[in-house]
């Protein structure tokens, strides 16, 4: 352990969940289109997750950043490893690296990622194990 308890709390968030997806909102209610684009294609393939709002804190986010050296929201990470943003998650769901990854049976006429519309994973509250 640090002396940054975030830091060290999104590390281990990382490392206990084999999927875990930082994100603007909820996988229930997305708070941006690039969020709400790649839980549906986590949802789409029927792949667990664990999800974790970056907004109720900042500092989440700016942590996260330091840990992946990835600038932008959401982020993917699966077995440890960050996968990327939307559009890398987008690409990899429409060519079947993404079911790959996670293991599971790629759709067999998944052209685009769809849109999140169906509930799946309750966010992670880093902000709340920190008290």
């Amino acid at each position: 352990m640090s002396d940054n308890p975030i830091r060290d709390a999104i590390a281990e968030a990382i490392s206990d969940n084999p999927v875990i997806l930082f994100m603007k909102g909820t996988p229930e209610a997305p708070a941006c289109g690039f969020s709400a684009r790649t839980v549906g294609a986590l949802q789409a393939l029927g792949a667990p997750f664990a999800a974790v709002d970056i907004l109720p804190d900042p500092r989440i986010r700016q942590e996260l950043s330091a840990i992946s050296q990835w600038p932008t929201i959401p982020q993917l990470f699966v077995g440890g490893e960050l996968i990327g943003g939307c559009d890398i998650v987008t690409e990899m769901y429409e060519t079947g690296e993404l079911a790959q990854a996670l293991g599971v049976e790629a759709p067999q006429d998944a052209p685009a990622a769809p849109p999140s519309d169906d509930p799946q994973a309750a966010p992670l509250g880093i902000e709340n194990r920190l008290s």
